[in-house]
């Protein structure tokens, strides 16, 4: 047995966050006063952290705890989600098509005495989205869209933004760059499966530099994503600090938490370069809601989900 501190065997509903630095997040104030509004009576969240990129036999043995123990009824995961997926993939019962399709997972479940692993991430990041992208930015003003980072989020947004069932409304090349050719690969045959049709280039960029040379070539009205954890778990930013954004654009820093450069840097050029700068508090809000409803068989849509919204924004 590989040493993780696992939690002991639970007493009451318990649902755990698989992640790096769980006690630093702002879920584990909001957790317990979501429960209430839920009406979710001794639910507790408990936090598992692991190394980025662990051994895969840690990823087992932690599915493994949850899957037998009792009132273990399951999980968010983040930062592990490809890693736990490829480690794991055999122990679930039941997979979701997005968990299938994207090699990953972000919530883990029962039902009926299976254990269910889904993708949220394609359906909150495009819940997220909506929230400040209008209904047809792309085919008003033919951005592009330029994600820094192609990993488990990327896929997501990329997956919800490029779908075909959009009807065009897209936008006009995506440039997806990452550090690691691995994971420039893997989001290529994703994307090639949702919308084969669409503008994509790939980039390999192991240098803050190389985005940046990117971002000129980016026109007005584009979306500008950091979807590499920099700033969060990691310091630091995917761009230079003289990188120049391009006017009337969206820039979404994915991180809720931490240093977060890279929407600092947006944020220093936001009024002379008219940008709107967002960050990943909605996100967080709805990728957490979608799992917590999976996990604890419920629906969170309506009033139950404006009560927490309207919570979480006044404790922020």
């Amino acid at each position: 047995m590989i040493d993780l501190n696992l939690p002991e065997k639970a007493t009451v509903p318990t649902m755990y966050f698989i992640g790096v630095t769980t006690t630093k997040s702002s879920i584990m104030k909001l957790f317990p006063e979501w429960a209430k509004i839920l009406e979710l009576e001794d639910a507790v969240l408990k936090g598992i952290d692991m190394n980025i990129h662990a051994d895969a036999k840690e990823y087992r043995e932690v599915v493994e705890f949850i899957k037998h123990d009792e009132l273990s009824l399951g999980a968010l995961v983040t930062t592990h989600k490809i890693d736990l997926y490829e480690a794991a993939e055999d122990l679930f019962d039941y997979l979701d098509p997005f968990a299938k399709t994207f090699g990953e997972l972000s919530s883990i479940s029962k039902r009926d005495g299976k254990l269910c692993g889904h993708a949220k991430d394609p359906i909150s990041s495009g819940l997220a989205l909506e929230s400040f992208v209008a209904d047809s930015y792309w085919d008003n003003h033919n951005g592009e869209l330029f994600i820094i980072g192609a990993g488990g989020s990327a896929i997501a947004i990329s997956s919800y933004l490029l779908n075909s069932d959009r009807e065009g409304n897209v936008p006009s090349l995506i440039l997806i760059s990452d550090r690691n050719q691995k994971r420039l690969d893997e989001i290529k045959t994703i994307i090639h499966k949702v919308n084969p049709k669409v503008n994509v280039e790939y980039y390999l960029t192991p240098e803050a530099s190389q985005n940046e040379k990117l971002l000129k070539k980016l026109k007005p009205h584009s979306l500008i994503i950091n979807a590499t954890g920099l700033g969060k778990d990691r310091p630091g930013s995917p761009l230079p600090d003289e990188a120049i954004f391009p006017k009337e654009s969206l820039i979404w820093e994915l991180n809720y938490r931490g240093e977060l450069d890279f929407m600092h840097q947006a944020t220093a050029q936001a009024e002379y370069r008219n940008l709107l700068v967002e960050d990943g508090w909605i996100y967080f809000i709805h990728g957490w809601t979608q799992v917590i409803a999976e996990v604890f068989n419920i629906d969170i849509v309506g009033d139950k989900f404006d009560q927490i919204e309207q919570y979480s924004n006044q404790m922020r």
